[in-house]
């Protein structure tokens, strides 16, 4: 997965480069500023959907809805339950912003269809929490857990942990650079999958 923020150097080109880089299934847009201008929302989805890619909204149902977009990004555990209720089962809901277990359970039974551990600012400091999070959830739950990477260390950990996806922050997505980062994320998750394959244990 894919942390874009909305800022005025997201360009279409840019987002659709970042996610043909590598085998990207979601991308979550992050508000900078507001208001959210629809059409602006929909030029950038648009070839990103083309691409089979589903685009969410961490923001309010609404903007997300009048762009055509594909969901939501929940934040704040208080909202998913209004959030999910206005939405499902027609779009995607995700929830983060889970501080504790019983909070990430509380989102996992109430139907999201996956948790994220991390900041979506992908703040180093919160990688051990994000780490440990993902091991206690793959352990126990089937619904997708994603865990927020900003380097590319970063990605082995949370391959290695078994997250279900790995969500690429600004500082690898909004790089000079950015597919070529992208690139080499995909490559360290192709590895870790060829080592849980042969049977390796994937949380050391």
């Amino acid at each position: 997965m894919l942390i874009l923020p909305l800022t005025g150097s997201l360009t279409p080109a840019h987002a659709t480069a970042c996610a043909t880089a590598g085998d990207v299934a979601a991308v979550i847009l992050t508000p900078t500023a507001a208001p959210l201008d629809p059409a602006t929302l929909r030029a950038l989805a648009a070839p990103l959907q083309a691409l089979d890619c589903a685009v969410v909204l961490a923001a309010d149902a609404a903007p997300a809805a009048a762009a055509g977009l594909d969901g939501v990004h929940v934040s704040t555990p208080a909202t998913l339950a209004a959030t999910l209720k206005a939405l499902k089962p027609d779009a995607i809901v995700g929830a983060g912003g889970l501080e504790s277990r019983h909070e990430a359970m509380e989102a996992g039974e109430s139907g999201a269809d996956y948790v994220l551990f991390g900041d979506l600012d992908g703040a180093p400091a919160s990688l051990p929490r994000t780490r440990d999070m993902v091991v206690w959830w793959t352990e126990l739950f089937e619904i997708p857990c994603v865990g927020v990477a900003a380097d590319l260390e970063a990605v082995a950990t949370l391959a290695a942990a078994g997250a279900d996806f790995i969500a690429l922050a600004a500082p690898l997505t909004g790089a000079d650079d950015a597919p070529a980062q992208i690139r080499a994320a995909q490559d360290i998750i192709a590895a870790q999958d060829i080592i849980a394959a042969d049977g390796a244990d994937r949380a050391p």
